[in-house]
């Protein structure tokens, strides 16, 4: 009837339609996202960090539990990865130059962090610092993931555990890892901040459609 014969007709005309170019807005979406999600998570290390630290402080005994304990940094401190950049100078860097920054700082401190974990002298320590090193190496993981949603090139990682000079008394060997976990926890702080301000540029919700041709 004439049902059938308009049915027949629009099939007929749907099958002839040019194809439509698709909207894909993953890219920008991705980067929001993977940016907040590295930002939640330096906001969670730094609250971990506190627990951490005031157990290992309280392990390594006095001085270094002492609220006012302020020891010079020796130059054998200076391997592990410093934080303390004039702000200014910091801010004043590409977004690309603080990411690989961040990267290649939180990779030597996973390194130097999984060290002390197998040196830990009980097993809660352990069990903290292992579950630590695996919330840092998430993090480490997240910012490899913003950079390539930013199209930025990943840094090279350490290709081997940082070694550590054998310290010459027990007393510098816990203020190595004293300063170990007083750059952990300016690198976290200030990640934090940088988090912040790069989310501001590229919000979650914003959406940046592009157009992918197909069917042609």
């Amino acid at each position: 009837g004439d049902s059938w014969g308009i049915f027949a007709f629009l099939c007929a005309a749907l099958c002839h339609l040019p194809a439509v170019p698709a909207l894909n807005g993953t890219e920008e979406l991705g980067a929001g996202q993977s940016i907040q999600k590295t930002y939640d998570l330096t906001r969670y290390l730094e609250h971990q960090l506190r627990t951490l630290a005031g157990t290992y402080l309280n392990y390594l005994g006095p001085p270094f539990n002492e609220p006012d304990f302020t020891p010079p940094r020796l130059a054998r401190a200076e391997r592990v990865p410093g934080a303390t950049v004039d702000l200014e100078l910091w801010r004043g860097l590409t977004d690309n130059a603080r990411l690989a920054a961040n990267y290649r700082a939180y990779s030597r401190l996973l390194c130097y962090l999984r060290a002390l974990d197998g040196q830990a002298g009980t097993a809660e320590l352990r069990h903290r610092l292992g579950h630590f090193c695996s919330s840092l190496q998430g993090l480490v993981l997240s910012i490899a993931g913003v950079m390539s949603s930013l199209g930025y090139p990943l840094p090279a990682g350490p290709t081997a555990a940082p070694g550590s000079p054998g310290a010459a008394n027990d007393f510098l060997k816990k203020m190595d890892e004293f300063w170990l976990l007083k750059e952990l926890q300016t690198w976290l702080w200030r990640s934090a901040k940088d988090f912040n301000r790069l989310k501001k540029k590229v919000p979650p919700a914003v959406v940046t459609l592009r157009l992918e041709a197909r069917g042609f």
